[in-house]
């Protein structure tokens, strides 16, 4: 008897099902620094939206320079519905009330100017129970936008502020394959 605690495992393998395939081809087409281990399998994409925010503040070379604070996007599935959120950490929460906190591991430069870079990073924690609970591995590609102001906006006078840059990734989330 299918408990209903576990309805989102349940969500998780009929969606990872249909989805993992035409993943698959599109995850083939990444750069090979970011792609996640062999063996594992997409259990979720999500489309986010938001921010890239970033302080001015001293660098090690006594510069002043935008340095990255966090990120504030939404997540959204494949038809659009916010999912989830991804802020400081990095940290996403999906709306069931799973997380998952990444350490990057490997980036690729992307595509389109302007645009931050392709990451892989690897889960370093989890909380809650739900579709993040076995995530192994985060790919963010797709960028749009997102990167640092450049120019003269940042000196020693505004040290301390902020500023937010739009942004649009793409982030896969990989696990273990369940047997």
């Amino acid at each position: 008897m299918f408990m209903m605690k576990n309805w989102w495992l349940l969500a998780a393998l009929l969606a990872g099902s249909v989805a993992t395939r035409a993943d698959e081809s599109a995850v083939a087409k990444l750069p090979e620094a970011i792609r996640a281990p062999a063996g594992e399998v997409v259990v979720l994409r999500a489309h986010a939206t938001g921010f890239q925010v970033y302080t001015c503040a001293k660098s090690d070379s006594g510069q002043a320079q935008w340095t990255l604070k966090a990120p504030d996007a939404v997540l959204h599935d494949k038809k659009g519905q916010a999912i989830g959120q991804h802020f400081a950490g990095p940290t996403w929460k999906h709306h069931d009330g799973s997380e998952v906190v990444g350490k990057l591991v490997a980036r690729a430069d992307a595509p389109d100017k302007g645009s931050i870079a392709w990451l892989l990073l690897t889960a370093t924690s989890h909380s809650g129970q739900g579709v993040f609970s076995d995530v192994t591995s985060i790919q963010r590609v797709h960028t749009k936008g997102g990167e640092a102001p450049s120019g003269d906006s940042c000196s020693a006078a505004n040290q301390g502020a902020e500023t937010k840059v739009r942004y649009s990734a793409d982030y896969y989330f990989y696990a273990p394959p369940r047997h």
